[in-house]
């Protein structure tokens, strides 16, 4: 899939179906993109010297199978060169 950093993408199985977000993060090896606001789990951290210890929500990674990319007119449109040949 043709699918980088910043696409619209809709879901299409899952607990989030039909939902759509952006994609912040994508691993081509193991084809998984996380979607923000997609896949939402809860984290447990452990309290350390800097940071404050609790649960935490954060996005998962979510198989590339089962997004769909969204057309954007504003970014899908291009600009056409017309050539005058005579």
């Amino acid at each position: 899939m043709n699918l980088k950093k910043g696409n619209l993408v809709k879901v299409l199985t899952g607990k989030d179906k039909n939902k759509s977000g952006e994609i912040i993060e994508i691993i081509n090896r193991l084809n998984k993109a996380k979607v923000k606001g997609i896949n939402i789990v809860k984290k447990h951290l452990k309290a350390t010297k800097e940071k404050k210890g609790g649960i935490i929500s954060k996005e998962n990674f979510i198989h590339l199978s089962n997004l769909m990319l969204v057309k954007n007119n504003k970014d899908k449109t291009k600009i056409k060169k017309e050539i005058n040949k005579k």
